[in-house]
């Protein structure tokens, strides 16, 4: 077999799902023309619905980009870079508080005022998390007197 020359290009394929989708979406269009036949332009109608779905699906809202990492993580290009700052700005004020026993949760503010863009309180929630999940820091403390402390390792 020869190489397919198309191989290279990000493709959505249509799955089952979606192909019966399609049909039941053309039936319906149909019905609300009060026809007892689908036509060719119930089917127009159907693949302009579903087309429209699947780059609302994919297109990142910050930028308003088509992002196809989008369909795997939910999570557009800009939004995954802010984190990967972010992550990295937690970890450059961890390792520069010296020998300090941690820093406060209220650091967030701190890295809002270093930034252009906004830190917003649930994605640091959600950074915080993600690295304590991977084993790189521990919280410790409740709500406000909340501490971050890096784990050597």
């Amino acid at each position: 077999m020869g190489d397919d020359p198309r191989a290279s290009e990000k493709r959505i394929t249509a799955t089952t799902r979606q192909l019966e989708s399609m049909i039941r979406l053309s039936e319906g269009h149909a019905r609300m023309r009060l026809s007892a036949f689908v036509e060719v332009e119930d089917v127009k109608e159907a693949y302009r619905l579903m087309r429209e779905a699947i780059r609302t699906s994919v297109m990142d809202p910050r930028t308003g980009k088509i992002d196809m990492g989008m369909l795997n993580t939910s999570t557009g290009q800009g939004h995954r870079k802010l984190r990967d700052d972010m992550r990295k700005e937690i970890l450059n004020v961890l390792n520069g508080s010296g020998g300090a026993r941690g820093i406060k949760w209220r650091t967030r503010s701190r890295l809002g005022g270093q930034s252009s863009i906004k830190v917003d309180a649930a994605e640091f929630t959600e950074v915080i998390k993600s690295m304590e999940n991977e084993g790189l820091l521990k919280v410790v403390g409740e709500r406000e007197k909340r501490t971050i402390r890096k784990i050597d390792g």
